[in-house]
């Protein structure tokens, strides 16, 4: 098994040391000729969501990431990943990929200074810790948008189809779980939602 993770910006490296403590092969996505390569999964990490949606056009991914997505890659978001993701972005930025059905707020907690770490339930593995960085939530999830966790009653992560979703960080921790089970229950194919 191999994951490509989208390496334009952000906090890729995280990612990459994540599935290297699962055992999980990976490579960085940063031209277009790295869609060429076999990958049983795609991982967009937290970053910044319009440098990343620019430099995905720039660089011509976008069109062929998108497509790849849609006829059922099973890709992890996190953050700003969530965001390119979302099909609604509350507030004036149109939507990147729109490939799953929530409309998510960016900067939902404030700026820098309203990051903060928690801990909460994450629906099949348990209390995880979430690290979140200026982080988006989602706001609205449609009606094949499976709900995993929250806080604060606000909506921080979900799942549709072949799409993982999360406002926070889980790569800055050095709990796996939600890799694996990005890897055990969406790559895999264990638990069909939507």
């Amino acid at each position: 098994m191999i994951i490509g993770v989208l390496a334009l910006q952000g906090g890729f490296i995280e990612h990459i040391r994540m599935l290297q403590s699962l055992q999980i092969g990976s490579f960085e996505i940063r031209k277009k000729e790295d869609l060429n390569k076999d990958m049983d999964g795609l991982i967009i990490p937290g970053g910044e969501s319009t440098t990343m949606g620019k430099l995905l056009k720039d660089l011509d991914l976008y069109n062929d990431l998108k497509k790849k997505i849609q006829e059922g890659l099973p890709t992890f978001g996190t953050c700003a990943g969530m965001i390119l993701l979302a099909k609604k972005i509350a507030d004036k930025e149109s939507a990147h990929f729109g490939v799953i059905d929530i409309e998510v707020r960016r900067n939902a907690y404030g700026r820098q200074l309203g990051s903060f770490l928690t801990e909460a339930e994450f629906k099949g593995i348990g209390i995880i810790p979430m690290t979140f960085i200026r982080a988006p939530y989602i706001e609205v999830a449609g009606p094949g948008v499976e709900i995993l966790s929250e806080v604060d009653n606000r909506i921080v992560a979900a799942r549709s189809k072949n799409i993982l979703v999360t406002s926070y960080h889980p790569e800055l921790t050095s709990d796996n779980r939600v890799h694996r089970y990005f890897i055990e229950e969406v790559v895999n194919g264990k638990a069909g939602v939507g």
